[in-house]
């Protein structure tokens, strides 16, 4: 089935990497112009197959309204041109909370349809990204949830879904493109630590970005890996993860994929995500740290991440679920590693 892959953050590149690399030669890309995205699908060789890919912009900032009709626009006559140059017409989109190309099936103002998409996938693993919720129930066709989804702060959108098929995923996104790997046996003198800073620009972060006090890297050996800001390649950031002996972050994302790879992990967020919950319930090591860096509790936290960091061996963290062949399947892929 000829597919256009959505891929809006560099999270969802890695995410959909394997099933981008078992797809058809004829698929197609469309891709957020942002710096970290733009370096995965540039650097991607070995890790992301070469497609024809069309470019959009952010849909941020005080114009993200005629930034997102524009996007609208131009994907749809992106997956026009696709559908009327070849004799295989595009027939599915997949999109992880980039609402926007699943409604470009149809063109915003005349309405006109591409009968040949008759697939929309809508994956999400937030919660909170209500406006791209109320745009996918314009368009999806198909859900892909994670069984431990908060529907106590998405919005009402799991119950809102009735002409659509729902896929309930057994496991975070992590689950589907990293791999467990092995920890460093001894912690360095002093500890390596990946830190992770974000922009806060993203359509969602505004209210849950905390800032990082000076001090939190005092004693300890610092990787910087700031959005836009890591030197490294790209695809080689999330085993970067691996060889430190832990990440302080703002990224909920990088968060999730430290701490399922037995990182201890400082996560400075006011973030709620279900995949969050799930995390520290299975014995993970994520310390949560959700409002302003002051006081004893703050303190005490962050004694225990430091002390944590001697001590992953003693974690015994729930089995790794087999989420990326249950996508597979519900893609119909092959994978091929």
């Amino acid at each position: 089935m000829r597919t256009c892959w959505v891929l809006d953050h560099p999270a969802h590149v890695r995410l959909l990497a394997p099933f981008l690399r078992s797809g058809q030669s004829n698929d197609v890309i469309i891709a957020t112009r942002r710096s970290e995205v733009e370096s995965l699908l540039n650097k991607g060789d070995g890790h992301l197959p070469r497609r024809q890919t069309h470019w959009v912009e952010r849909a941020v900032g005080p114009q993200k309204r005629r930034i997102a009709l524009a996007r609208w626009r131009s994907s749809h006559a992106f997956l026009r041109q696709c559908c009327t140059d070849s004799s295989e017409p595009i027939e599915r989109i997949v999109a992880v909370g980039a609402a926007i190309e699943l409604m470009a099936w149809r063109s915003p103002m005349l309405k006109r349809r591409l009968s040949s998409i008759k697939q929309r996938w809508y994956i999400s693993d937030t919660e909170i990204n209500h406006i791209a919720h109320s745009l996918a129930q314009k368009a999806a066709t198909h859900y892909v949830l994670p069984t431990h989804w908060d529907s106590n702060i998405d919005g009402g959108l799991l119950n809102r879904i009735t002409n659509a098929t729902v896929h309930r995923l057994d496991g975070l996104h992590g689950h589907v493109h990293l791999r467990p790997s092995l920890r460093p046996s001894a912690v360095s003198n002093p500890p390596r630590v990946v830190v992770r800073r974000i922009d806060g620009d993203g359509i969602h972060d505004g209210g849950e970005v905390i800032a990082l006090p000076e001090d939190i890297t005092d004693g300890l050996l610092i990787t910087n890996a700031d959005e836009g800001g890591f030197q490294g390649n790209p695809w080689s950031l999330v085993q970067e993860l691996s060889a430190h002996d832990g990440v302080i972050t703002q990224s909920v994302t990088l968060a999730s994929e430290a701490a399922l790879l037995g990182v201890p992990t400082l996560l400075i967020s006011a973030a709620q995500r279900g995949f969050l919950n799930r995390l520290q319930d299975e014995g993970y090591p994520l310390f949560r740290w959700t409002e302003a860096c002051e006081g004893d509790a703050w303190h005490n936290l962050h004694a225990q991440f430091l002390t944590g960091l001697h001590l992953t061996e003693a974690l015994e963290p729930a089995a790794w679920p087999d989420a990326r062949r249950q996508l597979a399947q519900w893609f119909g892929s092959n994978l091929i590693d």
